[in-house]
């Protein structure tokens, strides 16, 4: 090219080149070691989740040259700023995220902010690149502690399954106590109005009959004993007349009344 240009740098703009991020997991036989004792070596690879769980992920990061006067000219080397920006962003984000979504339902969502928290770090580098995709090859717990995970997440799901089977009997067990709680306050209720009308009859006729008392109280009396007298008679099979003596009384007299026995004298006055 003519003057002033100096030199003509050609590139591909749509193509799509992609580097394996591999910083975040063990390295070439380091899990493969067999040891009693879990340790992590400075090393090998690994990032902690919100909750303080580690896990180790291989990433995939695909890209492309949207800018090229930057990356030709400003921007640092393709490789170590995507490394060490997609490794950041995605550090960031774990740890955001508890263990349990990260291996379950939160992928995408873990790999929708890394990438866009990488393509600002890139931007701001002044890279000239865009984060096309991410992909995670790999997102796994250690090796060593893969047992001790498993044996969480069956816990975990034992302990929802008891927390739903809890809820079910709630549901079922709360209504019952209620109804009955219901039925027993109405019974309550029917069986206070009861006492209480026949509370209230007995008060009306025992001040009726204080009345009468006051106003001819040997009528009364007469009227009482007698009424006592029937109501215990009336209960007996059959009933023997038997006369005293003549101006004598009673000595070792027996009464038998409805299968009991009572024994008393009775005098001349009570013939009757």
């Amino acid at each position: 090219m003519p003057e002033p240009i100096d030199q003509v740098v050609r590139l591909q703009v749509k193509k799509v080149s992609e580097i394996d991020v591999r910083t975040l997991i063990a390295s070439s036989g380091e899990d493969e070691e067999e040891s009693d004792v879990f340790t992590l070596r400075p090393l090998q690879g690994y990032a902690i989740t919100g909750d303080h769980n580690i896990v180790q992920l291989d990433m995939m990061a695909r890209y492309r040259v949207r800018e090229p006067a930057e990356w030709a000219f400003y921007g640092p080397s393709s490789d170590k700023i995507l490394s060490t920006e997609v490794k950041a962003a995605m550090v960031r984000s774990l740890g955001e995220m508890g263990v349990d979504r990260v291996l379950a339902d939160g992928r995408k969502s873990l790999i929708a902010t890394a990438t866009r928290r990488a393509q600002v770090g890139l931007d701001a580098a002044r890279s000239g690149l865009e984060l096309m995709s991410l992909e995670l090859t790999s997102l796994t717990p250690p090796r060593a502690l893969t047992t001790d995970l498993d044996a969480v997440q069956s816990a975990f799901i034992g302990a929802e399954t008891k927390k739903k089977d809890a809820q079910a009997f709630a549901e079922s067990a709360i209504p019952q106590a209620r109804a009955a709680a219901d039925q027993a306050v109405q019974e309550a209720h029917a069986a206070a109005d009861t006492d209480l009308a026949q509370a209230r009859g007995d008060s009306v006729a025992f001040l009726a009959l204080d009345q009468q008392y006051r106003a001819n109280p040997e009528v009364v009396r007469e009227r009482l004993y007698r009424d006592a007298v029937d109501r215990a008679i009336g209960a007996a099979g059959n009933v023997r007349w038997v006369p005293p003596p003549a101006g004598g009384s009673y000595k070792g007299f027996r009464i038998t009344i409805g299968g009991r026995s009572r024994s008393g004298s009775l005098g001349a006055e009570d013939e009757r």
